[in-house]
């Protein structure tokens, strides 16, 4: 279940909002005039994050790929990394 605070705790129980983000690992929703306005996330949390969209996008960039036969044998792939470990 998210954690939802009003956008005053950010000013008043700052340490306690970062206590439960790092703790939790997870966004608490921060709202203004009871509406949802931020979501504040540990430094950790968000490079995870982060990590997850990028290899998403290349999971979609080699599907697409593939899709299009783009590809190359494995064993070709392998012999033309290892070539290129030699420089």
């Amino acid at each position: 279940m998210p954690t939802i605070r009003p956008s005053a705790d950010l000013r008043n129980n700052y340490n306690e909002i970062s206590k439960i983000c790092h703790k939790h690992n997870e966004p608490v929703f921060i709202t203004k005039n009871g509406k949802g306005d931020l979501a504040v996330m540990s430094v950790e949390a968000y490079e995870m994050l982060s990590g997850r969209f990028e290899l998403y996008s290349l999971l979609r960039e080699g599907l697409r790929d593939a899709a299009e036969e783009k590809v190359q044998p494995l064993d070709e792939a392998m012999a033309e990394i290892k070539e290129a470990l030699k420089l």
